[in-house]
């Protein structure tokens, strides 16, 4: 007998202990495999499998076509397994895609640790425009997956309203529509927090209780891209860079949580985004928030570069933007969104995947964009 074959294997999802050697969690259905037998997964850790990939009509968040296999990218038949393999597939909420344009798309997946995946997104895009929103449901409420995926279409449906072929169209000078973008932002957060409180109503009807009690929650960001003009806003610590070809990339957001206020106060950002309630955030989106008006920054880039709006699944594991511009440069040779952005989940989960991750690019370039 092996070293190997001698150690228990817990499961990542559900915590579950399964025989040595076991391919499948008996209490789940999740792959087991190297790496999988001690919940303090070392950030080290690499994974050599392909995530589902799964496309999400943006107007109806339904699936077109078959879904994918996460250990071996065969088909995963009518039963919910792979044809090939056998696996168990993931659910079309543990990881989705959008590609609303070939200069904009984004990757949200469940990770390793989590049993259920609460983060979302929802993007949309035309030919200079693009709106990508995620938003990241706290862990400690129940039902925060619903809420972060009414949140993020709420908002992404303000938001095209206000965009080149909506009711509401910002126009004019960069200043002016700056002014309009912020606007927009205030607007698209109120929405999300009403969509919010709408599903903690229904949840709540439907459970009984009362709406009060424990109601579910989540952070909000977006960004916009209105041709040479970048706008975010945000509540809570999900996070949008702007990553330039050439100079110093910047993080456009400034977290509302615990570790910020201790970085605001002095302490090393290091040491604050390690400390035991470096997560806690001061604003949010849910019934019991205080208020859901986004805070909003603009940018007017100067040249080609990625804006990436993302949840703290990613930017835990490379917080600083100047740390981010180079992974983002890393998996971007190609200069294509998608691949770009499924691969920084790839490379999240290989750091342990302690979080549910999203990743949402646009691939900026203010001297073609009237080329697209």
């Amino acid at each position: 007998m092996s070293a190997d074959d001698s150690v228990l294997v817990r499961c990542p999802s559900c915590g579950e202990t399964a025989a040595p050697r076991a391919r499948f969690c008996e209490n789940c259905g999740t792959a087991l495999g190297a790496g999988a037998s001690d919940p303090s997964l070392p950030s080290e850790v690499t994974l050599d499998v392909a995530p589902t990939v799964l496309d999400l009509d943006p107007a109806t968040g339904e699936a077109g076509g078959r879904r994918r296999c996460a250990a071996c990218g065969g088909v995963i038949a009518d039963d919910g397994y792979c044809a090939d393999c056998g696996t168990p597939g993931q659910s079309e909420r543990d990881h989705f895609e959008e590609r609303p344009a070939t200069w904009v798309a984004g990757v949200c997946d469940r990770g390793i640790r989590h049993s259920r995946n609460e983060d979302a997104m929802a993007l949309a895009a035309s030919q200079d425009f693009a709106a990508l929103v995620v938003c990241d449901g706290v862990s400690s409420a129940p039902d925060s997956d619903v809420a972060s995926l009414a949140a993020s279409r709420a908002a992404r449906e303000v938001l095209v309203a206000y965009g080149p072929e909506g009711s509401s169209s910002v126009a004019g000078a960069t200043s002016r529509r700056i002014a309009g973008w912020t606007d927009a932002m205030v607007a698209a957060s109120r929405a999300a927090g009403q969509a919010v409180r709408g599903a903690a109503e229904q949840l709540a009807a439907t459970k009984g209780t009362d709406v009060a009690d424990d109601p579910p929650s989540c952070t909000f960001v977006a960004a916009v891209v209105d041709r040479d003009l970048i706008v975010a806003g945000w509540l809570g610590d999900s996070r949008v860079y702007w990553l330039p070809d050439a100079g110093p990339a910047e993080q456009l957001s400034v977290d509302d949580s615990w570790a910020q206020e201790m970085i605001a106060a002095g302490v090393p950002r290091a040491q604050a985004e390690t400390s035991p309630q470096a997560h806690a955030i001061t604003r949010w989106l849910g019934p019991d928030a205080a208020d859901t008006d986004a805070r909003c920054a603009a940018t007017v880039p100067s040249g080609p570069g990625w804006l990436l709006v993302c949840s703290d699944g990613l930017w835990n594991y490379c917080s600083g933007a100047h740390e981010m511009g180079e992974l983002v440069r890393k998996f971007a040779g190609c200069g294509e969104p998608h691949a770009a952005a499924s691969a920084l989940v790839r490379w999240a989960n290989a750091q342990g995947g302690r979080d549910n991750i999203t990743a949402a690019l646009a691939r900026i370039d203010p001297t073609v964009t009237e080329q697209r």
